[in-house]
């Protein structure tokens, strides 16, 4: 079965960075899009970031642009979340995500069919 596992959250202090790592199992997803979603308590499950393929085309959330990074690791089949300049309003639980099909939109919660378990990210002022 195809698996998707964060790891990497922890609790900071602002201005601090933290590093997400999702590891991929079960199949390759070069190819891919995948993605980074956050869910603060109350609030709806937000798009954070997204690459479309290994390489290709990143799009950002407006609220953490210039601060957060994804990347990838092919042969390890892992996405990365690199995030900078924390600030207490990027405290929330921090899921990964992937699909298969190349046409969907990559910022929208509901077009992606495989899912982390969630890796708690908190910020303090």
């Amino acid at each position: 079965q195809v698996q998707l596992e964060e790891s990497g959250g922890g609790l900071v202090q602002a201005g601090g960075s933290l590093r997400l790592s999702c590891a991929a199992s079960g199949r390759t997803f070069s190819s891919y899009p995948m993605g980074w979603f956050r869910q603060a308590p109350g609030k709806e499950r937000e798009f954070v970031a997204a690459e479309r393929w290994s390489g290709g085309t990143t799009y950002y959330a407006d609220s953490v642009k210039g601060r957060f990074t994804i990347s990838r690791d092919n042969a390890k089949n892992t996405v990365y979340l690199q995030m900078n300049s924390l600030k207490p309003e990027d405290t929330a639980v921090y899921y990964c995500a992937a699909m298969t099909n190349y046409y969907r939109d990559v910022r929208s919660v509901n077009e992606y069919e495989y899912w982390g378990q969630g890796t708690q990210v908190t910020v303090s002022s």
